[in-house]
């Protein structure tokens, strides 16, 4: 079995008496797109300074593609790519010197670097304002400008962390595009948002992480089933008993009147839906009204943590 390309044991970091990581474990595998999510303070930016090499760890180890990884390891960190929140171009340079200069770090030389700096620029969309200043860009053309950079030498492993802040929709489809085409080309990426859709519409697996520990980690269905969903049903003419056979439909857990009607506590909306259709339809009842509350990411956040995202 091919181990994970990222994995996380008891890791532990303290600044102080601050205790920013308290035991962190996870896992990472071959080609996933890995979604981190934690609020401000939940010890986020600490967890991937660490897994860039770029802090240490008090205890635990991280292991990268099957061995220890440590920031003296030069070669595993040619793996990495990082996209980070704060912009890491430079505004004096073009976006081609830019390239040039972030490739020549990399080790990138002469055709080659010439051959990949013009691969990103037309991936990412600034094939034509390649020879002026990046401080010239939008905030949109800067991001794209920054995922390049971040991705010029090849690396295997991509942490991006905040990459559509500021930007524009078309700047952010944009960027999905080119990590979602990154990913399918067999990049690796764990992936931190603000953004509690993007990281729904991207991401296979999810960890939420609060007060330096784990709070959750799996795929999005299974972090979605932590939550009931509720199904509302507004009636006229209902007979004798029909809360009771409402109650009997597979998948309802409870209910309770509600306006004109009742609200049901279901697993799952769709199939329950159907089924008080049908139970209308057997009864005579008019069914006036229906509305549904299906579990979200952000919920399920929420509900593990007791906060918003930004607070």
């Amino acid at each position: 079995m091919q181990p994970p390309v990222l994995e996380v044991v008891g890791v532990r970091k303290r600044y102080g008496r601050t205790i920013a990581l308290d035991g962190v474990s996870l896992a990472v595998g071959a080609g996933e797109m890995f979604g981190l999510l934690g609020p401000n303070g939940a010890g986020k930016t600490t967890l991937i300074s660490i897994l860039c090499a770029l802090t240490d760890t008090d205890a635990g180890e991280v292991r990268l593609f099957g061995r220890p990884f440590r920031r003296s390891d030069r070669e595993a960190r040619r793996l990495i790519g990082i996209g980070t929140q704060d912009l890491s171009i430079y505004p004096d340079l073009s976006a081609r010197e830019n390239l040039r200069f972030f490739g020549k770090l990399y080790g990138l030389r002469g055709g080659e670097l010439e051959k990949r700096v013009d691969e990103l620029l037309s991936s990412v969309g600034l094939s034509d304002r390649a020879g002026d200043r990046a401080g010239t860009f939008s905030g949109g053309m800067k991001r794209r400008l920054n995922l390049a950079a971040a991705v010029v030498h090849r690396p295997k492993l991509l942490f991006l962390d905040e990459p559509t802040t500021g930007v524009d929709p078309q700047s952010r489809n944009h960027i999905f595009e080119q990590v979602k085409a990154l990913n399918t080309a067999g990049v690796t990426v764990v992936y931190t948002s603000h953004y509690m859709e993007e990281v729904q519409k991207l991401c296979r697996r999810i960890a939420i992480l609060e007060g330096g520990k784990v709070l959750a980690c799996d795929t999005l269905p299974v972090l979605l089933k932590l939550l009931d969903a509720t199904v509302r049903v507004a009636v006229a003419g209902a007979p004798p008993g029909f809360a009771d056979q409402l109650a009997a439909i597979p998948g309802v857990k409870s209910i309770k009147p509600a306006a004109d009607g009742f609200q049901l506590v279901v697993d799952d909306a769709a199939p329950v839906l159907a089924k008080v259709a049908m139970t209308c339809a057997a009864t005579g009842t008019e069914l006036t009204a229906v509305s549904t509350r299906e579990p979200t990411l952000e919920r399920v956040f929420l509900h593990l943590t007791g906060r918003e995202l930004r607070d």
